[in-house]
C-alpha cells in the first residue's frame, strides 16, 4: 500500500492557515485589503479582546451576490485573477483566493454582504458551511471572526496578550491608513474607538494623527522619478528618529512591503544626518509598471521581488538625498523640555471660631490672593473730610543740617509749589560724637585730598524723548545651504557652545560639531578631487598593532593608499610611516592611523567608500576646535562663516546636530508675554 495520501480540503486549508493566518493582525491585514479591492470608501475595524475573542470588519464596498458570497470560501477562488498572464500584471492587493477558506478553517465566520441587488448571509463553523440565507444588510459587506484557534490549541498558546495582538492591529491598521489617505479608517477596541482618519486624501494629516504636529509640519515632501519609477511620500527631519527601523514604510503601488535593500538606501541618504543606532521616519509610495514587481512570493505578501531593483535603490537615494539637502532645519528646542516651577500661593487659614460675616470676608480675602484675576475692579467713592483748620499764611521753610562746606557757599532757592527750601549760610560741621540724625548711620567726612566744588544752582534738565530700540543688524553670511539663517554671534557659553541671534530667535551652535563639520567637507573636497600630495615625515611613526592586522597589510593598503597614506610592516606586530598627505597637517597623525587599523580589524569586509567616510570624519574630529576651550570673538565668528560655506551645515559627520533654534515664539510663551 501506498505511503503517499491526498489530504482532505479541511486540512489543505488548516496547513495554508499556519501561512497567511499567523496572528489576528494577519486576519485583519486580509480582510482590510479585501476592503480596499471592493473600492470601499470607509472601513471599520472593531476587535474585542485583541481580535483573539472578534474581529468585525464593514466596509461600504462593491459587496457579493448570492453566488459569489459562497464561493469565496473555496479555496483558491478570487475575482482577481482569469488567466495566466494576468499572474504578472496584478493591480489589487489580493489575488491568490486563500484568505477566506484559511481564516474559515480555523474560526467561526460570519458574513453579510449587499451588493445593491442581494443581500446574503453566509456562516461558516471551522470549514463547515452551516448556512447560506438571504439578509437584510446595507451596501458593502461585513464580516465577523470569532473564537480564533479554539479548536487548534498548538496555535491557540502561541497568542500573546490582548494588548499586545491588538498594538500589532493597530500598527497595520496604520500602515494602511498612510498607503491609503483617500479612505477612511475607524478602529475600535472592546468598544473605543482608538484611531480614526476623515478619508480626505491628505497623507499629511494622517501623518499628524499618527506622528503628531511638529512632525507633520516640518515633514519633507518627495517627489522623484525616473523612466520606470516614480516616489512620492514624505521624508521627516532627521531630529525626529526612532531606535528600531520599523518606522520606514514602502509601499509599491499602494501595497505595504518589507525590503532590505530599498532600506538600507533610506538608511545610506540617512547617514550623514542621524547618529549612530538611530533610524529615519519615511513614508514612501513607490509606482511602476505591474509587470517589474512579482508580488506572488510569500502566502503574506509582504515580500517582494524587483526586476531593476538596483535601478530603483539609486532612485530612492537620491530622492531622499536631494529633498533632505535642500528642505532641512535647524531643530528647534522643544516647549516640552522647558520645565516651569511650580509658584504655590499660600492660603490664609482662620482656625478661630468667627461670625458668618466675618467668615465670609476671610473667605473672598483667601479667593484674592489665590485667584487675583476674579478680584473687582476697586470702587473709590467721593468721603467728606473734616473742615480743614485754619493754616498761618506764612510758608514753610524747611531747614535742613548740611555737611560742612567752605566758606562763601551762597544760599540757593528751589522753587516747587510755593515751598521754599533753604541752605544755611552758616552751617556747622557733623561732630564724629553726635549722632543725633536719624537718617545718618554713620558720620561722613569730606576727604581732605578732593577739593569740594562749589554748589552750583539746581537746573532743570528736560532729556530728549526716547528713540524706538534699534534692532542689530545680523551680519551677512554668504550661506551654501539656503536654510541656514544669518546668525550674529552673542558670546560663548560654558566654553563648550556659541551664542548667536538670528531671525527665527536664539541660536545654539556646538563649537566641536560646528568645525568638524567645516573640516570635514573640506578634506572629503580635497580627497575626491584627487589631492594626494603627500610630505615625507623627519621622524616617521611608528604604530603598534595586532599581529592580525600586520598580517593584512596589503589589505589595509588597499584601502589606505586612495586617501595618500600607506603603512610599511616594521617587525611582528608594528608598522611604520614615513609620509603622509599635506591636508593631514592639522591632524594628531598617529590617533588617526590606529583608529583606522581598529576600524578595519572590527570590520574587514567594509567597502572603500564606508571606510573613506569613517577616515574623513575622524580626521576632521581630530582637527576641530574642542570642548571647553575659550574662544575670542573672532574666532566664534570665524566658526559660523565655516559653517556658513558647508554645503550641509546642520550636523557633523557623525549624525549629531550643530546648531538647535529656541524660537522667539517659545521665549514670549515661557516668559508669559504673549
Amino acid at each position: 500500500m501506498g505511503k503517499i495520501n491526498r489530504l482532505d480540503e479541511h486540512l489543505s486549508n488548516m496547513i495554508a492557515a499556519g501561512e497567511v493566518v499567523e496572528r489576528p493582525m494577519g486576519i485583519v491585514k486580509e480582510l482590510v485589503e479585501n476592503c480596499i479591492d471592493a473600492h470601499a470608501k470607509n472601513v471599520e475595524i472593531q476587535i474585542l479582546q485583541g481580535g483573539i475573542d472578534t474581529i468585525t470588519i464593514i466596509d461600504d464596498g462593491d459587496g457579493m451576490d448570492a453566488q459569489d458570497a459562497t464561493l469565496a470560501f473555496e479555496r483558491h477562488a478570487t475575482s482577481k485573477l482569469k488567466e495566466v498572464n494576468d499572474l504578472w500584471n496584478i493591480h489589487t492587493m489580493g489575488f491568490r483566493g486563500e484568505a477566506l477558506p484559511s481564516i474559515a478553517s480555523v474560526s467561526h465566520v460570519l458574513l453579510r454582504t449587499n451588493n445593491g441587488t442581494d443581500s446574503t448571509e453566509v456562516e461558516i463553523n471551522y470549514g463547515k458551511l452551516m448556512s447560506a440565507k438571504p439578509c437584510g444588510t446595507p451596501r458593502g459587506t461585513m464580516i465577523e471572526v470569532k473564537n480564533l484557534f479554539q479548536k487548534t490549541p498548538a496555535r491557540f498558546k502561541h497568542l500573546k496578550s490582548p494588548q499586545y495582538e491588538f498594538s500589532l492591529i493597530s500598527d497595520v491598521v496604520q500602515k494602511f491608513a498612510l498607503s491609503h489617505p483617500e479612505i477612511g479608517f475607524n478602529l475600535s477596541h472592546d468598544g473605543r474607538t482608538i484611531f480614526k482618519t476623515r478619508g480626505n486624501g491628505s497623507l499629511l494629516e494622517v501623518l499628524m494623527q499618527i506622528y503628531g504636529r511638529d512632525t507633520a509640519k516640518t515633514a519633507i515632501q518627495l517627489d522623484g522619478s525616473d523612466n520606470d519609477y516614480k516616489i512620492s511620500g514624505y521624508a521627516m527631519q532627521p531630529q525626529f528618529n526612532r531606535a528600531t527601523k520599523y518606522y520606514m514604510l514602502m509601499y509599491i503601488n499602494g501595497r505595504m512591503i518589507r525590503n532590505y535593500h530599498l532600506q538600507k538606501a533610506i538608511m545610506d541618504a540617512y547617514s550623514h544626518y542621524l547618529p549612530k543606532e538611530r533610524y529615519p521616519i519615511v513614508v514612501m509610495n513607490m509606482e511602476m509598471d505591474a509587470q517589474l514587481v512579482d508580488v506572488n512570493v510569500h502566502p503574506s505578501k509582504w515580500e517582494i521581488r524587483l526586476s531593476k531593483e538596483k535601478q530603483l535603490e539609486k532612485l530612492v537615494y537620491e530622492t531622499i538625498s536631494e529633498a533632505l539637502k535642500n528642505q532641512l532645519q535647524v531643530p528647534e528646542v522643544k516647549k516640552s523640555e522647558l520645565k516651569k516651577e511650580k509658584v504655590e500661593i499660600q492660603e490664609f487659614d482662620f482656625t478661630y471660631e468667627r461670625e458668618e460675616p466675618v467668615k465670609k470676608l476671610h473667605d473672598d480675602i483667601n479667593d484674592s490672593f489665590v485667584h487675583p484675576q476674579n478680584n473687582p475692579e476697586p470702587i473709590i467713592e467721593d468721603i467728606p473730610l473734616p473742615a480743614p483748620k485754619e493754616i498761618k499764611k506764612e510758608k514753610p521753610v524747611i531747614t535742613y543740617p548740611q555737611k560742612s562746606y567752605p566758606t562763601g557757599v551762597r544760599e540757593t532757592f528751589v522753587k516747587e509749589k510755593d515751598i521754599k527750601y533753604q541752605t544755611s549760610k552758616k552751617v556747622e560741621p557733623v561732630k564724629e560724637e553726635k549722632k543725633t540724625e536719624p537718617i545718618q548711620k554713620e558720620p561722613i567726612t569730606p576727604k581732605p585730598e578732593k577739593k569740594i566744588e562749589e554748589v552750583k544752582e539746581l537746573e532743570v534738565i528736560v532729556e530728549p524723548p526716547k528713540q524706538e530700540e534699534v534692532k542689530p543688524v545680523l551680519e551677512p553670511v554668504l550661506a551654501k545651504n539656503p536654510s541656514l539663517p544669518q546668525l550674529q554671534v552673542i558670546g560663548q557659553f560654558h566654553n563648550c557652545y556659541i551664542i548667536a541671534q538670528g531671525e527665527k530667535g536664539l541660536y545654539i551652535i556646538d563649537q566641536h560639531a560646528a568645525q568638524e563639520r567645516y573640516h570635514y567637507e573640506i578634506i572629503r573636497k580635497q580627497i575626491l578631487e584627487g589631492v594626494k600630495d603627500t610630505q615625507p615625515l623627519l621622524l616617521p611613526i611608528t604604530i603598534e598593532s595586532s599581529i592580525s592586522a600586520v598580517s593584512q597589510v596589503d589589505t589595509i593598503n588597499a584601502m589606505l593608499e586612495q586617501l595618500g597614506i600607506h603603512l610599511d610592516v616594521f617587525g611582528n606586530n608594528t608598522f611604520i610611516v614615513r609620509e603622509l598627505p599635506v591636508w593631514m597637517k592639522d591632524t594628531e597623525e598617529e590617533a588617526f592611523i590606529r583608529d583606522m587599523i581598529d576600524y578595519f580589524e572590527q570590520d574587514n569586509e567594509t567597502g572603500i567608500d564606508k571606510l573613506r567616510k569613517h577616515a574623513i570624519a575622524t580626521m576632521a574630529c581630530h582637527s576641530s576646535i574642542r570642548f571647553h576651550r575659550t574662544l575670542t570673538m573672532e574666532e566664534m565668528k570665524q566658526v559660523i562663516a565655516d559653517l556658513g560655506k558647508c554645503e550641509q551645515p546642520f550636523h557633523c559627520p557623525h549624525g549629531r546636530p550643530t546648531l538647535i533654534c529656541l524660537s522667539d515664539n517659545d521665549l514670549i510663551k515661557e516668559f508669559e508675554r504673549g
